[in-house]
């Protein structure tokens, strides 16, 4: 646990570049907090003690913002900037290196028994408000835009955006390490409306040429 711990600890310092010192990131991170006491409740979740799993889990709710059950399987170098809102459901299960925004919610779709979490894999960055929903597998190294709602399987190295969740790139590059380029997601909305305003510019054009061509046959009809 301890070495896990210290690989949560240096995620901090490379993934957020307003970490100044060891100090001020054990004393100010409620994400480091919550992993933290969230590995202590799952120790216990996992020796059937499950109210003290859950009162562990519940205090750390309430002093830091992020709700984590202690049924989760987290792996290390885990990161959670910001927190406040997160909620990671029981039977979610979470690799190495994964970096989750504030307002993230790994949750079920329904009062379904098992496995209803989905599974991320390593190398994930998943964005502000973004919502993943369901039992399947977010692929390595994958990335999910802000607000996103990913309710199906997302494949490794690919990128969601939207509502619901869609793969805009795939394969495109592979991604070393943890790419936290989160501010450069192409936009699908955004590139239909600029295929309509050119296809609606060239229907004005072509109005236009009818209208000037009409009104010199009328011209030379008087």
């Amino acid at each position: 646990m301890f070495a896990t711990f210290k690989a949560d600890i240096k995620a901090v310092f490379e993934r957020d570049p307003a970490a100044r010192s060891l100090l001020e990131v054990l004393l100010c991170y409620p994400g480091l907090h919550a992993i933290f006491w969230h590995r202590i409740a799952h120790f216990f979740y996992t020796r059937r003690l499950f109210l003290v799993a859950r009162i562990i889990s519940q205090l750390t709710r309430f002093f830091t913002g992020i709700e984590i059950h202690p049924g989760a399987v987290i792996g290390k170098g885990f990161f959670i900037d910001h927190g406040m809102g997160v909620v990671v459901g029981e039977t979610a299960e979470i690799g190495d290196n994964v970096t989750l925004y504030q307002g993230v919610t790994l949750g079920g779709t329904g009062k379904e028994k098992g496995k209803r979490h989905p599974t991320i894999g390593n190398n994930v960055m998943i964005s502000a408000g973004a919502k993943v929903l369901g039992s399947f597998s977010v692929g390595e190294n994958a990335k999910i835009g802000a607000g996103a709602v990913v309710l199906r399987e997302v494949p490794p190295n690919s990128t969601v955006v939207g509502v619901p969740g869609r793969v805009v790139i795939q394969d495109g590059r592979r991604v070393q390490g943890v790419d936290l380029d989160h501010d450069n997601l192409p936009d699908p909305v955004e590139k239909m409306l600029r295929c309509m305003q050119r296809r609606i510019d060239s229907l004005e054009e072509k109005i236009t040429e009818i209208e000037k061509a009409q009104s010199g046959r009328s011209a030379d009809a008087s």
